[in-house]
């Protein structure tokens, strides 16, 4: 689950994060009135869940009010990657000496959290790493003790020559490494963390990923949720205990487990298709959730083919079968589909397929299923669905 940055801002503020004073606005002259408590020189920030907000004119300068709600009005009209901006930050301005990226993440191949800082701060973090990776400087921390005080003043002094700076830079970083420990993040990030012309350290954005698994233990966080941030489809999955990630290819996927649907998408990719989305149905799959799922994948206009690759263990390929036939009956689904199931109950999963009146085109192996699949996306006469 994703935080807007003001959400995030107050947040690290909440642990003593040195940030500079905003308020969110809604229209033209909320940010007006804003921009005047705070002093007239602001900046005007959209708040949407996409990244490359500047590039797509969603951050803007203003020296005063007047100019704040006219930033506003023009920000508010905008859409960035397809998601409408309804909310802007107005922030103080701050005069900036330096700029610089501070951030926490997971390292799933070290299996343990890494702290990535660079003195390149203030653009795309990806592209640094890409073209100037001497630029990024990443360590590992010890979940057992956790990030020292010794070891953030050691990442810290390499971004600062300034003894000062790299201080104020540590402090922060020790605070970030709390809030990663105590709620939960899968990433936390200052891009960028600045150096202002009173010599103090500030947080100017913040990005703040909170862990979906954690969530149960920070309800208040939970209900920082953005609904506006999802589509109908991506709430649908969610609230029927989905993993649902729309992509931009035409084979669907109905997949259960992450891991086998990452390989599914994989394979799909080897075999010279275009997966469509990840969905992960789960470990325990109602005939319910396979109707959801159908709908979610189908509410795609680019979905040509739809691939159900089940290895059942607590999750029953009857069910899945089930699910199958309902959706196609209620659906009236003309989608060529092809179907892997094996595990648990895959005899009579084969049993109700067979008996029932829906065309579904069986598959052994992993291998048969995708290119089975990839094949039917080519051939299928599908433009658009409704």
């Amino acid at each position: 689950m994703n935080l807007h940055e003001y959400q995030g801002r107050d947040l690290f503020a909440s642990y003593g994060i040195p940030v500079l004073p905003g308020e969110v606005a809604t229209t033209p002259a909320e940010a007006k009135d804003a921009a005047k408590r705070l002093g007239g020189h602001v900046v005007v920030k959209a708040q949407v869940h996409a990244g490359g907000r500047g590039k797509a004119g969603g951050v803007k300068l203003a020296d005063n009010p007047d100019q704040a709600a006219e930033v506003a009005q023009a920000i508010l009209k905008l859409k960035i990657k397809d998601l409408p901006v309804r909310k802007v930050l107005v922030a103080k301005a701050a005069e900036i000496k330096s700029e610089a990226y501070f951030g926490i993440t997971l390292d799933r191949a070290a299996r343990r959290p890494v702290v990535i800082v660079s003195a390149a701060g203030g653009v795309d973090i990806e592209e640094v790493a890409a073209k100037t990776p001497d630029k990024v400087i990443r360590h590992h921390v010890n979940p057992k003790t956790g990030l020292t005080e010794a070891e953030a003043l050691e990442i810290s002094g390499r971004v600062y020559s300034n003894a000062d700076h790299a201080k104020q830079a540590a402090d922060i970083l020790l605070k970030l490494w709390k809030v990663t420990s105590e709620k939960d993040t899968s990433l936390v990030e200052i891009n960028p963390l600045v150096v202002d012309g009173h010599d103090k350290v500030l947080a100017l954005d913040s990005k703040v990923v909170l862990d979906d698994n954690g969530l149960f233990r920070h309800p208040d966080l939970e209900e920082l949720r953005d609904p506006d941030s999802e589509t109908k489809w991506e709430r649908m999955a969610r609230e029927m205990g989905l993993s649902y990630v729309k992509l931009d290819g035409n084979v669907g996927c109905c997949v259960n487990g992450a891991g086998l649907a990452m390989a599914t998408m994989d394979l799909i990719k080897y075999y010279g298709g275009d997966p469509a989305n990840f969905l992960d149905i789960g470990g325990s799959s109602s005939p319910e959730k396979v109707l959801t799922a159908m709908k979610i994948i189908l509410a795609d206009k680019n979905v040509k083919s739809i691939v159900f690759n089940i290895f059942g263990g607590i999750t029953r390929c009857d069910d899945v079968a089930r699910g199958i036939v309902e959706a196609v009956k209620k659906g009236k689904i003309e989608h060529p589909i092809v179907v892997r199931l094996t595990g648990t109950n895959e005899e009579e999963a084969r049993k109700i397929l067979d008996e029932s009146d829906v065309e579904v085109t069986p598959a052994k192996t992993m291998d048969e299923v995708v290119q089975l699949g990839i094949r039917a996306a080519l051939r299928s006469k599908i433009d658009s669905v409704s």
